[in-house]
Formats: C-alpha cells, sequence, structure tokens
C-alpha cells in the first residue's frame, strides 16, 4: 500500500493522463474556536488524455462522504483508502469531480494548522502545504507540475479576518469568497484564518501599485516594526523587478508573520507565511535583523522562482531554494541603500559552514538530487539544497558574468512564465546569454556529490621573492555509505595576496582565475615578495575547502582579526572551523585562535558564529579530560569580553548570551541569578524578557532554578513564547525525574505541539547532563521506528534528531546505532537521520582523538 507516499513515477505517469484546469474549494471553520474537524468541498475539473484511464486525487482526511464523478456517486469507503481515491474508468476530455470530506485541525504545522494564544484565548489557523500537505485540506492532484486554478470560499467565525492568495474580499454573513487565482501548484496555495492584527502599505513605482499587508497577532502587535519590514519588501521588488525584467506575477503581497511555524517562512503565492520568532519582543544584534531580512528576500524572489516557475519533480527543489537564496544575499549586497553591503561575510560564514557540514555526511548527494517519492524530498530541505547550491549559482554568475546570467533569467521567467520547467531549461537560457557550454560545467557540480580541497603550493628564492605560485585541487573519498565517486571540478576563483602594514593585514594584489585539474599555475607576479598571507577563493566565488600554506597559517593565528575586511575574516575562520572539525586544528588550538582574536572581530554576526562553533567543539571535539578546562577558559573570557563591551552594544548582548549558555562555577551562576533579580547590573545591558529567560534556562540546568522558579518566571511573560521557554526550562532541571517527565512527554505521548515538543527536546538535552542522559540511548533505539511510523513527518523528524543520543561520544554509541540500523529496517529518509546523527559521533570521536594528541 502506498499510505502517504507518491512515487516519482506515479508523478509522471498522472501528468501524461491528466491536465488540471480549475478548483473550487469551500471550506467550513466557523468552528475553529473549539478545533477538531472542519468540512471541506472540493469540485475539481480536468482533462483526461485517455478514455477509459484510471487515476487518483490526493486527500488525508478523518471521513469521506462523498465522492461524485462526472454526476455519478461512488461508495466513498470503497474508493478512498490510503490518503488516495481511486478514480477508475475515466472518460477522455473534460471530467469533473466533487469530494466531500471532514478534514482535520493539526498542532503540528502541517496542513491546517491551528494555535490557541494564551494572551486572549483566540484560536489563530494558517496553512503549510509544502511538500504534500494541501490533501489535508482539500482533494487535490498534489504535485507541482499538475497546476491550476483556486477559488477558495470560506465561513469563519464572526469579527475574523481571512487571508489567501488573491485579494482579500469583503466577508458577506461571515464567508469570504475569493477570486480565482492564476494557474499555480497546489502547495503554494494558502489560507490565514483569525483575529489577526493587520498594517497595509503598496509598492508604488512608475504606475505599478501592489498592495502589501502584514499580520500578525494582537498580542504581538506591539513589537511589530511594519515600517522596517516594508523597506525591505520595497528593497527587494526594486532590485528583482529590474533584474528579472518582468513585473511582479500576484495581485498583492501579504506577509503573515504565524505562530509555531516549522520553518523560516513559506512563499505561498502573495500570502508567504513566515515564523512570528521574527517579531522581535527584546532587543537582538543587528544579525537577527539581517537574517530577518534575508528571510523576507527569499520569500519574495521565489515569487518569480518556484511561484511563476515551477519545478516539474522534486528533484530541481534546488532550482527553487538555491536561486532564492542567492538573489537574496545578492540583493542584500548590491541593492542601493542597504544595510548589509558585507551579506556575502555572514553566507560565507554561516550558510556555507552548513553547506560544507551537510556535504561530509554519508547522505551527501549531487544538488540535483535523485527524488524517487515524497519521503525523499521531505528529507532534502537540507545544505547542499539551499547553501551549497546558492555557492555555485555564485560560481555560475562570476563564470558566465553577472549581466549575462541575469539576461538569461529574464529569458527563462518569459519563456515558462506560470509553467513548469527542468534544469535544461534554465541552463539553455544560460548558455544562449553567456555564449558558454554548460554541460560540462553542470555535470560536474550539480550531478555529482562530495567537496573539494584547495591547496597554495608556493616556492620562494633566498631574498623571498615567489618564484611559483600553484593550486592544488584535492577530490577527497566520498563519505562511507555515499553514492557516487569524487570528481575534480572546475572552479572559477580569486587569489588574495595580503601584507602587513600599520598593523593590518591589507589586500596588496588579487588574481582572479578558471581553476582545472589537480594543479595551476597561478599568474604571480615575478620577482614580488612573498605575501604574509596568500588566500585562496578570495571574495568566495566558489564552492571548496580551502587550506592556507604554513607560513600563512602562522601569520592569520597571530592576525586574524587585523584583516581590514569582514570578508577575507570570515573565509579564515570558516577555514579554521572546518580544519577544527576535520581532526587538522585540536580544538584547543583552535580555541587560542578565537580567543587572540575575537575581540577584534567588528562583524556581530561572524561573532556569534564563532561563539557558537567554539561551544560546540568544547562539548563534542575536545578531549574529555581537557573538555572542563577548555570550557572553563571559554567561560572566563566570555566574561571578560562582557564587561569590556561597549555599553547598549550588540557585541555586549552576543557576550552575555555566550556567558549565560555556559556560566559553571558558583561566582559566575551567582551573576546570573543576581542580573535575573535585579540586584547586579552591568551597565548598558537590558535584562528584558528574552534574555532573562536564558539566564533561566541556565539556572534551570545546573540546579540553581525550580519549578518555583521557572513558574514565577512564566507569571511574568504568559505568553506562547513564555510557555515554550518554560518547557525548556523544565526539561533541562538535572533529575532524573525531570528527564523522565520530559522524555514521557515527547516519546510516549503525542499531545505536545510542535513547537512545545521541540522546547522539550532543546531542554532535555544539557551538554553537562551525559551521565543523567546515558540510560536513554537504549530508550531512543526501542522507540524510534515506532515513532517514526505513528507520527506526522515533521514531529517524528524533531524526535529521530533531537533526542538521538549525539552527546555519548562512543564506540558504543557507534555499535547500538549500527546494531539498530541492520535490524530496524528502517524507511529510507529514517535510515538517512540516523546515519547523519551517527556520522557526527564518528566525527566527534576523531577531532577528541586530534585534541588529545595535540597535548601529548
Amino acid at each position: 500500500m502506498p499510505g502517504t507516499n507518491l512515487t516519482r513515477e506515479e508523478a509522471q505517469e498522472r501528468a501524461r493522463l491528466l491536465t488540471v484546469d480549475a478548483y473550487e474549494i469551500d471550506l467550513d471553520l466557523s468552528g475553529a474556536q473549539e478545533g477538531g474537524v472542519f468540512r471541506s468541498v472540493t469540485t475539481v475539473r480536468f482533462d483526461v488524455a485517455e478514455d477509459g484511464a484510471d487515476s487518483f486525487i490526493d486527500l488525508i482526511a478523518p471521513a469521506v462522504h462523498e465522492v461524485v464523478l462526472n454526476g455519478a456517486a461512488l461508495d466513498a469507503a470503497a474508493v478512498f483508502q490510503d490518503s488516495r481515491i481511486a478514480l477508475a474508468g475515466l472518460r477522455s476530455g473534460r471530467n469533473e469531480l466533487k469530494v466531500v470530506a471532514d478534514c482535520a485541525y493539526t498542532n503540528t504545522g502541517e496542513g491546517l494548522h491551528r494555535f490557541v494564544d494564551p494572551v486572549d484565548q483566540q484560536a489563530y489557523l494558517y496553512t503549510q502545504f509544502e511538500v504534500p500537505d494541501a490533501r489535508r485540506v482539500f482533494a487535490n492532484f498534489e504535485q507541482p507540475d499538475l497546476k491550476a486554478t483556486f477559488r477558495f470560499t470560506v465561513q469563519a467565525p464572526e469579527g475574523w479576518t481571512v487571508v489567501s492568495n488573491s485579494p482579500t474580499p469583503e466577508p458577506k454573513d461571515n464567508i469570504w469568497s475569493f477570486e480565482p487565482t492564476p494557474r499555480i501548484s497546489s502547495y503554494i496555495t494558502a489560507l490565514i484564518v483569525g483575529p489577526y492584527h493587520s498594517v497595509h502599505s503598496s509598492y508604488e513605482k512608475d504606475g505599478q501599485r501592489v498592495p502589501l499587508g502584514i499580520y500578525c497577532r494582537p498580542s504581538l502587535a506591539e513589537f511589530l516594526d511594519a515600517e522596517e519590514i516594508f523597506a525591505v519588501t520595497r528593497q527587494g521588488f526594486d532590485w528583482f523587478q529590474e533584474k528579472f525584467d518582468y513585473a511582479y506575477p500576484f495581485a498583492k503581497y501579504d506577509q503573515l508573520f504565524v505562530p509555531e511555524f516549522n520553518a523560516g517562512a513559506m512563499e505561498n503565492a502573495g500570502a508567504v507565511t513566515i515564523r512570528d520568532q521574527y517579531v522581535f519582543r527584546s532587543k537582538v544584534t543587528d544579525a537577527a535583523y539581517e537574517v530577518r531580512a534575508e528571510t523576507i528576500l527569499h520569500e519574495l524572489a521565489h515569487m518569480w522562482f518556484g511561484d511563476l516557475v515551477t519545478m516539474e519533480w522534486w528533484n530541481d527543489l534546488w532550482l527553487n531554494e538555491s536561486f532564492a537564496t542567492y538573489t537574496s544575499i545578492a540583493c542584500q549586497a548590491y541593492a542601493p541603500g542597504s544595510k548589509w553591503p558585507h551579506s556575502w561575510t555572514t553566507f560565507a560564514n554561516s550558510m556555507k559552514t552548513w553547506a560544507y557540514r551537510q556535504d561530509q555526511l554519508p547522505s551527501t548527494h549531487p544538488i540535483m538530487a535523485e527524488i524517487r517519492d515524497l519521503d525523499d524530498v521531505l528529507v532534502n530541505f537540507d545544505g547542499i539544497t539551499y547553501a551549497k547550491g546558492a555557492s555555485v549559482l555564485k560560481q555560475l554568475v562570476a563564470y558566465v558574468g553577472m549581466d549575462e546570467f541575469f539576461r538569461g533569467v529574464q529569458a527563462y521567467f518569459k519563456r515558462h512564465a506560470y509553467g513548469n520547467t527542468r534544469l535544461s531549461d534554465l541552463l539553455g537560457a544560460l548558455e544562449e546569454t553567456s555564449g558558454r557550454d554548460l554541460k560540462t560545467w553542470s555535470k560536474k557540480w550539480l550531478q555529482t556529490a562530495g567537496i573539494n580541497v584547495l591547496r597554495p603550493e608556493i616556492e620562494t628564492d633566498a631574498a623571498g621573492n615567489v618564484t611559483s605560485l600553484a593550486i592544488r585541487q584535492e577530490a577527497p573519498a566520498l563519505p562511507e555509505g555515499a553514492t557516487g565517486e569524487p570528481v575534480l571540478r572546475p572552479h572559477r576563483i580569486a587569489v588574495g595576496c595580503y601584507d602587513l602594514k600599520d598593523g593590518k593585514l591589507v589586500r596588496s594584489d588579487r588574481i582572479e582565475l578558471d581553476v582545472d585539474g589537480e594543479r595551476t599555475e597561478v599568474p604571480f607576479p615575478a620577482g614580488t615578495p612573498r605575501p604574509a598571507v596568500i588566500l585562496l577563493n578570495e571574495d568566495d566565488l566558489s564552492y571548496a575547502k580551502v587550506r592556507l600554506d604554513e607560513d600563512s597559517l602562522k601569520t592569520v593565528t597571530a592576525h586574524l582579526g587585523d584583516f581590514s575586511e569582514s570578508l577575507p575574516r570570515a573565509l579564515c575562520w570558516a577555514s579554521a572551523w572546518d580544519m577544527t572539525r576535520d581532526g587538522e586544528l585540536a580544538t584547543r588550538d583552535y580555541l587560542e585562535l578565537v580567543l587572540a582574536n575575537i575581540g577584534k572581530e567588528s562583524d556581530i554576526g561572524v561573532v556569534q558564529s564563532l561563539q557558537r562553533q567554539v561551544k560546540l567543539a568544547l562539548e563534542l571535539y575536545a578531549a574529555p579530560e581537557w573538555r572542563e578546562t577548555g570550557l572553563a577558559k571559554w567561560t572566563d573570557a566570555c566574561l571578560k569580553q562582557l564587561r569590556a563591551a561597549a555599553s547598549g552594544s550588540d557585541h555586549q548582548l552576543a557576550w552575555a548570551r555566550a556567558f549565560a549558555a555556559t556560566a559553571r562555577t558558583t561566582a559566575q551562576l551567582d551573576l546570573l541569578q543576581n542580573l535575573l533579580d535585579g540586584t547586579e547590573e552591568i551597565t548598558g545591558l537590558a535584562v528584558d524578557t528574552e534574555l532573562r529567560w536564558a539566564l533561566l534556562q541556565r539556572l534551570a540546568a545546573t540546579g540553581r532554578a525550580d519549578e518555583k522558579a521557572i513558574e514565577a518566571e512564566l507569571d511574568r511573560d504568559r505568553t506562547s513564547a513564555g510557555e515554550r521557554y518554560a518547557a525548556t526550562a523544565r526539561a533541562a532541571r538535572p533529575t532524573a525525574e525531570a528527564k523522565a517527565e520530559a522524555w514521557a512527554s515527547v516519546v510516549a505521548s503525542d499531545k505536545l505541539p510542535n513547537a512545545v515538543q521541540e522546547a522539550v527536546i532543546g531542554g532535555f538535552v544539557q551538554t553537562d547532563q551525559r551521565e543523567l542522559l546515558a540510560p536513554y540511548t537504549a530508550q531512543y533505539f526501542d522507540a524510534l521506528k515506532g515513532v517514526w511510523e505513528a507520527r506526522s513527518h515533521e514531529m517524528a523528524q524533531q524526535i529521530a534528531v533531537g533526542l538521538y543520543p549525539s552527546l555519548q561520544v562512543s564506540q558504543e554509541t557507534l555499535d547500538a546505532t549500527d546494531a539498530w540500523l541492520a535490524a530496524a529496517e528502517p524507511s529510507a529518509a529514517l535510515r538517512r537521520l540516523v546515519t547523519e546523527n551517527r556520522a557526527g559521533v564518528e566525527r566527534a570521536l576523531k577531532a577528541q582523538a586530534a585534541d588529545a594528541a595535540a597535548a601529548a
């Protein structure tokens, strides 16, 4: 039986047979405040290519009451099974199907999610349909290439607002009748329903006017910085419409900040949903605003790439996500007046490190992945699909030229508007405008897995002048279990040469060239003194792991913080981090490198990335016998940086959070308690709602805050965010009883909403509670398969990844994992997740050994 899966072959056959014209969807959500189920009535008109053909339509519903095909009632009990309604004996030409069903509200962030705000006790609904969850709300042909128009009619409680892809109509008797959408895929349709607060404006330029709306719950309205969000949105409209040479393709553009959202955001056509943590309740650093702006621009880019022109099947998912990622960051970097012109620095230090990590897992795959079915795509929203793909697009732009790249994109949009495409359609357009043959490039970059390593080879004469400079390219073996062979690739890169001048590392030369094969000579000026630092992949044009030569590494170790520009600093930071993960740089040496240079790092996003990386390295990659020494040294440094940071600065807030995350001595924990109580202050540091929870959670994890203290803090912040933070704090307490309670609430019960389950898991896993958590390794493997089969994908994945015993870094954990993989016969998706988890433990073991060897 297919269950809820759909294979690519099934989708291809259905697309061969069917052409879908239009859906009319009537939903009765008048009982949404109480929850339960809602009535869904779908009428769909479609054409069939062969007389007498059999097919099916998708639906996940507790009950189906009517199925009427071409005026004839079918036996609903007989034709509805395994998320499908069988359609036998279809007639050639036009067919009409009506399905009446009871569908269910969810609390998992899939389908029609229902949330009750503890502040006003009102219900708030929103849909999340990517990949295959529109079928939880209405019957449809759930695949991206069967586009159609969608007309929604919704009955809602009095006083509520209903938002969809089409402009919001005036309701009549609490019924909202929307105009049909343009031809779009089912997964980007949307409904957002509830007593939402809204702010409205418009984008106007050269006679064009697009209505803009921003929505959130009333309990967040006081924190909604709508004008800032509108400003970023207008920046995106200006830049994208110029670069794409295609007007925004929908009638309006709403952005809705919704609760308990699983992802960052979702590109529903004209009705983008965004996690409401991006409505900042407390002070955050500029890095958080930069990330939010990238998210806003990413979803706006999808209106063209993904919504207007959509992939034919999910193997080209990367086209959607990589393109949106690349263009959103390019917009931040190049749009006039942008607040974040150094966005490529953030990309190099965060997105690309995500890609490098993903590309070294056993599950590594080509950017253009082989997607056999829906189960494959559900676990493929990863660092390769987003960050590696965007990195490769950035290199492609360097390879063909930015103007030529966007001329190809313009032709692509005009040629395929409101249609579906494959990779070859985009490459063909780019070949036309650039004059480059991209077939070899595509084969090596998009259709192979793995990552290359670039190393400099330098020779100098007795006077210290460079006589030869070359780049050695390596193709390391793919991780065990990965499919494919390592491959050397063509790279368009730059080589940066830096010298120390007045205490700063300043670029003295830049050489851009194509690298191909094992060894490429660099045209370095003869008789030139050897630079202090030779940095490969200057400006981060390509996607490769970069190593420094011995002399450059010595200079960087002493002067990394002295680069005059942020991007070369970020590239060196990323290289040092990758060397640490690979066991080429001991964790204790990485710590010294960071401590020597982070105080000079001005980019707050880089500082926060380094803080996370150091903490991870100390907790997982440090030799166990030295771990506490390293953590103590790091925590002392965090407190020193906190006290030295400028009053009220982003750096002060970042160091306060880093210190709170690792405080361990009695005096340090006393300081957290005193800051929380207000008996001690650090000038300029606002101990606001979010920071208070960070302090309390650490106090709870170290046994200094009990249930009474947690409840008292919750009384101060009786909101949904407060409830999540309290759940984390309770699960973090260092007692067997607290751990058993948290485990049971997640694994033994399925009652927690998605966001609360995630919060409990986050509190349960505390890095300094390894012994307390050790017994749960066996319980994890005992429960895992049953959880995977019983829960929805999002909920099961949270558990599979979040509760894996990644802190138990030992051969015993690897052996237990291998035994489970051999005996459990997990699905391909679950096997992938567990194998990725196992790879993390294996890497940590190797890094710990390297760190221990450095002490010998």
